[in-house]
């Protein structure tokens, strides 16, 4: 399967967002991963993500846990169809932080191009809870979109961003496993596929990442990982068995260390019969969605997204 690769230049927003992250994220790199700090630090300033997320029109409803729902958010567009896609979002933050309050502004523009709801689950995180926590709280999600509001399969669609990503990529494995109804799609960006921490881009672009080093992203497993064996497909994907799985589409930037997690998992969904869009962006930052309302290359993978889901929700 060819990789795609954006062809529109690189826009000025981009190399001025590039140069942020970087001055914001890189002097934390190659420092010991803190969970406690980074969940203190992510999503901030608060005043610009929840100016994002309100610029998009989308509301949010905050839920409870209760009737198999793990907690966490439900975000729509404010008049919508009655087979409008629903989204199970899955929030990055190396399975150690972020919520989703934190990934808001994102969700919310996504919403506002499907003009759907998004069911933003509270999974639970590392290293309080390492594997298979959220999993189970992800496939709690997903049977309650099932059981309990009664959503159709036919318009689901599983999405997430970083470890997100990886665990949207879990659970379908682990739906086709358990013999449940699968999503109609799955959306990915920027996947963490690999616990094992394997791939060559995280040394090879240890030094281009806006973000983060290789060696970043090898200790943040350790904390998911605990005791269990790190090749685990429901723990990292990358090395499940992808037959029977739904159409997935997968963004990444070229520069980010995670880019061989999304080569990879592609190509290997693809050599199992899936059905697969993959597309690298250069110098974008990792998850660059995020800034949608500054970022052309965000809006443009956003929009590639809902073409996306659209397709393969249509009736």
């Amino acid at each position: 399967m060819p990789t795609v690769q954006s062809a529109t230049p690189i826009s000025w927003q981009s190399r001025l967002v590039h140069l942020l992250v970087r001055a914001r994220m890189r002097p934390h790199a190659l420092a010991p991963v803190d969970p406690i700090w980074i969940r203190a630090e992510m999503g901030r300033p608060r005043a610009v993500r929840r100016w994002m997320a309100r610029s998009t029109g989308a509301t949010v409803d905050v839920r409870a846990a209760g009737s198999g729902w793990p907690g966490g958010e439900v975000v729509s567009w404010p008049e919508q169809g009655a087979d409008a896609p629903v989204l199970l979002y899955l929030h990055g933050g190396g399975y150690i932080a972020c919520s989703p309050e934190t990934h808001r502004p994102l969700v919310s523009a996504l919403v506002r191009r499907l003009r759907g709801r998004a069911f933003v689950p509270r999974y639970r995180l590392a290293p309080e809870f390492p594997f298979p926590a959220a999993l189970d709280d992800a496939k709690a999600a997903y049977r309650y979109l099932l059981d309990v509001e009664g959503i159709a399969p036919a318009r689901i669609v599983i999405a997430g961003d970083s470890a997100g990503g990886g665990l949207a990529l879990s659970l379908a494995l682990a739906i086709r496993d358990e013999g449940w109804p699968k999503a109609a799609a799955l959306v990915a960006f920027s996947p963490w596929t690999d616990l094992a921490a394997t791939g060559h881009s995280l040394d090879e672009n240890s030094d281009r990442c806006a973000m983060f080093a290789g060696d970043t992203i090898r200790r943040a497993a350790r904390f998911y990982v605990g005791g269990a064996d790190p090749t685990l497909p429901l723990l990292s994907p990358l090395y499940g068995d992808f037959r029977g799985l739904p159409p997935m589409l997968v963004h990444a930037s070229e520069d980010e260390v995670l880019r061989d997690d999304a080569i990879r998992v592609a190509h290997a969904a693809r050599d199992a019969g899936v059905d697969v869009e993959l597309r690298l962006w250069p110098h974008v930052p990792h998850v660059w969605q995020f800034f949608s309302a500054v970022l052309p290359e965000a809006r443009a993978s956003l929009d590639a997204a809902t073409r996306f889901v659209a397709a393969h929700t249509a009736r």
